[in-house]
């Protein structure tokens, strides 16, 4: 019969765990936001993002009226819940790394948009913590376009709790011609579904842009 070995008949006195050091504690290295927004920025310059670039949802069109790049967004192209959203996340670091690093504006036309087209708020949370201080402090506009009113709201919720260094920065404009008083209408470029969109909600000519290079009113 096998002798029974109990735990009491082995001598751990002399032994020596080692843990190797590659798992040693004082050594684990914790990312930090920069480094992580570097790692990321390295991935948009190599990966193949294709799959986002070709949507056309996001895109810089032309300067405004001071000379600031105008970034355009087009919520209704922007399949949230059918598209890879890290890759999303690359695409915006890749074409927007560049642009931020002085003054720019945002353009977001949320004409004909759908629950398809809303990301999480976790995701857009994660996002806006993921980019550096240089996208909050050097994004001097922030325009959307036919908001409703679940955008309204929020919009409010999200830079009153989550982006409050931007709230005073947003506007929200009911047509397409109000946006003229800070962009020159030849520097917009857009959709025809938007303008289309535009002209049978609000009609022709409905707005006089103040060219005086002032920000619209929300």
């Amino acid at each position: 019969m096998a002798q029974m070995v109990t735990m009491e008949s082995i001598d751990l006195s002399d032994a020596t765990i080692s843990i190797p050091p590659e798992i040693q504690v004082d050594q684990i290295h914790i990312e930090t936001p920069e480094e992580r927004y570097e790692r990321l920025l390295r991935r948009a310059k190599t990966e193949d993002l294709s799959e986002v670039s070709g949507i056309g949802c996001l895109y810089q069109s032309g300067v405004d009226r001071l000379g600031r790049p105008v970034v355009v967004f087009c919520g209704k192209w922007f399949p949230a819940h059918n598209i890879d959203l890290e890759k999303a996340l690359l695409y915006l670091i890749y074409l927007l790394d560049p642009i931020v690093k002085g003054d720019y504006v945002i353009a977001y036309f949320h004409t004909l948009t759908s629950s398809n087209n809303y990301p999480s708020l976790q995701w857009l949370k994660d996002v806006y913590s993921i980019l550096p201080y240089k996208y909050k402090k050097n994004l001097k506009a922030f325009y959307i376009v036919h908001p409703t009113f679940w955008t309204k709201m929020m919009t409010w919720w999200f830079t009153t709790f989550m982006a409050p260094a931007i709230k005073t920065k947003v506007h929200s404009l009911p047509g397409v011609e109000h946006l003229y008083s800070a962009i020159a209408k030849d520097q917009l470029e857009i959709p025809a579904y938007i303008t289309e969109y535009d002209m049978a909600t609000n009609g022709i000519h409905y707005f006089q842009p103040i060219t005086n290079t002032s920000s619209p009113a929300s």
